[in-house]
C-alpha cells in the first residue's frame, strides 16, 4: 500500500514527484495482475477494491478539506493523478463520478450534514454516485427535464419521473438528481432543483440497459413516487440549473474527455516499436500524439481556471467537444492502419483492446452532452448566436 503523502505539491518538481508516485503504484498493480488496461475504463472498469486502494493512498477526495476525509491538495495535483490513471487504463469507474463532480458539488452547495454524510465515503473510495440528468424525451436538453419533485407539508419530497443513460446507477449508492420543483417544462432553466437521493429506496427502480458489447453500464432509473426527506435537497430550491452548470465544468473538461482511448494509442505505439512502423503509421501516430498534447493543454487550462474560482463553462464545452471527437478518431485511425484484426475474445491483447475501443466509440460524443449541444454553448459564449 502506498503511504499517503499529505504535503501539497506547489511547483513543477512537486508535481513530478507525485506523478512518479502514481506511476510506481500503477506499475505495482499491473505487476500484481490486479487489472488489465482497457479503453474507456473510467466508465466501464468497476473495481471497488482498486478504488479503495486509491482512497487509502490519498488519491481520492484530494482537494477536500481534511475534516471531511480529504487531503487539501490542489486541482493541478488531482489532474496529475487523474491523467496517470486514465493513460494506464485503470479501472476507476466505481468512484469516478463521485470524486469528479459530486465531491466539489456537495462541498460547494451541501449542508454540513450532507458534507459529513457523503464526503468521507467519497474520499475513501467506498461511496459511489450516479448522475440523474438525461431523460427519455430530453436527452442533452437538460432544461426540458420533466421529473418532478413535490414538497409535502412536512418538508419531505415526492419524486416521480424517469432518468435514462444513467451510468453506474445499478452499482451506485446514491444519485444527484435534477428535478423540477416549480413551474412547468416551458419555464426551462427556472424552477429546477437538485437532490441527493440514496438508491436503496424501494420506490426507485433501476433497469440496466445493455450496450452493443453486451455489458450494462447505462441504466434507466424510474422514480415511482419515491419519498425522500427534506434533507435531500442540495443547495437552494430553484438553483439547480446554476449548480448543474458549475458541476458540468468538472464533468466536461477532465482528462477523461480525451484520454479514454489513450491506452489503445499507447498499446499501438508499443506494437509499432516491436514490429516496425511504415511511414504512414509513423505519421498517423505523430499526428494523434500532437492532438492529444494540444487537448491536454486545454484541459489543464480549465483546471487552472477552476482552481482560481472562475467558471470556464465555454472552455470546458470546447474540451469535451474536441476531446470526444479525438477519442473516436484515435480508434478509427488505428483500425485503418494497424496490422491487426480486432477480436472481442481470443487474439492478442492489442486486438482485444482495439475491439473494445471500436464498440465504445459511439458513446464518446453523446455522454456529458452531445457535441451539437456543446457547440451551441460555445457559440453563445462567444456571442455568435
Amino acid at each position: 500500500m502506498t503511504a499517503v503523502n499529505t504535503a501539497p505539491a506547489t511547483d513543477e518538481a512537486g508535481l513530478a514527484r507525485l506523478r512518479a508516485e502514481v506511476r510506481a503504484f500503477l506499475r505495482a498493480e499491473l505487476d500484481a495482475g490486479s487489472f488489465t488496461p482497457a479503453p474507456d475504463n473510467w466508465m466501464s472498469g468497476f473495481d471497488p477494491a482498486f478504488s479503495a486502494r486509491l482512497g487509502a493512498s490519498g488519491w481520492l477526495g484530494m482537494t477536500l478539506p481534511r475534516r471531511y476525509g480529504g487531503h487539501e491538495r490542489s486541482l493541478p495535483e488531482r489532474f496529475v493523478v487523474t491523467e496517470e490513471l486514465l493513460a494506464h487504463g485503470a479501472p476507476v469507474a466505481a468512484h469516478w463520478i463521485a470524486d469528479r463532480q459530486m465531491a466539489p458539488g456537495i462541498l460547494a452547495n451541501g449542508t454540513e450534514e450532507q458534507k459529513r454524510r457523503y464526503l468521507p465515503g467519497i474520499a475513501a473510495g467506498e461511496l459511489y454516485f450516479a448522475i440523474g440528468m438525461s431523460e427519455p424525451d430530453a436527452g442533452s436538453d437538460l432544461a426540458a427535464v420533466r421529473t418532478r419533485a413535490v414538497e409535502r407539508p412536512d418538508g419531505s419530497w415526492t419524486i416521480s419521473g424517469t432518468k435514462v443513460w444513467t451510468t453506474g446507477a445499478h452499482v451506485a449508492h446514491a444519485m444527484v438528481l435534477l428535478a423540477r420543483t416549480d413551474g412547468t417544462a416551458a419555464d426551462r432553466q427556472t424552477g429546477l432543483s437538485q437532490f441527493l437521493v440514496d438508491l436503496d429506496n424501494p420506490a426507485i427502480e433501476v433497469r440496466p440497459l445493455r450496450s452493443i458489447d453486451g455489458a450494462a453500464h447505462f441504466n434507466e432509473v424510474v422514480f415511482h413516487d419515491a419519498q425522500v426527506g427534506a434533507d435531500a435537497l442540495l443547495g437552494d430550491r430553484g438553483a439547480g440549473w446554476a449548480q448543474v452548470m458549475s458541476e458540468l465544468a468538472f464533468e466536461r473538461s477532465g482528462p477523461e474527455r480525451y484520454l479514454s482511448t489513450m491506452p489503445l494509442l499507447r498499446a499501438w505505439a508499443a506494437e509499432l516499436r516491436r514490429t516496425g512502423a511504415t511511414e504512414q503509421q509513423r505519421t498517423t501516430l505523430g499526428a494523434l500524439t500532437a492532438r492529444a498534447w494540444g487537448l491536454r493543454r486545454m484541459s489543464l487550462a480549465v483546471t487552472i481556471e477552476l482552481a482560481a474560482g472562475r467558471k470556464p463553462d465555454v472552455l470546458a464545452a470546447m474540451v469535451k467537444d474536441l476531446g470526444s471527437t479525438f477519442e473516436g478518431d484515435v480508434v478509427e485511425a488505428i483500425r485503418a492502419c494497424a496490422d491487426s484484426t480486432p477480436y472481442r475474445a481470443g487474439g492478442d491483447p492489442f486486438a482485444r483492446m482495439l475491439a473494445t475501443g471500436i464498440l465504445h466509440t459511439p458513446a464518446f460524443t453523446l455522454r456529458g452532452g452531445t457535441n451539437e449541444i456543446l457547440r451551441g454553448i460555445v457559440a453563445r459564449g462567444m456571442g455568435l448566436r
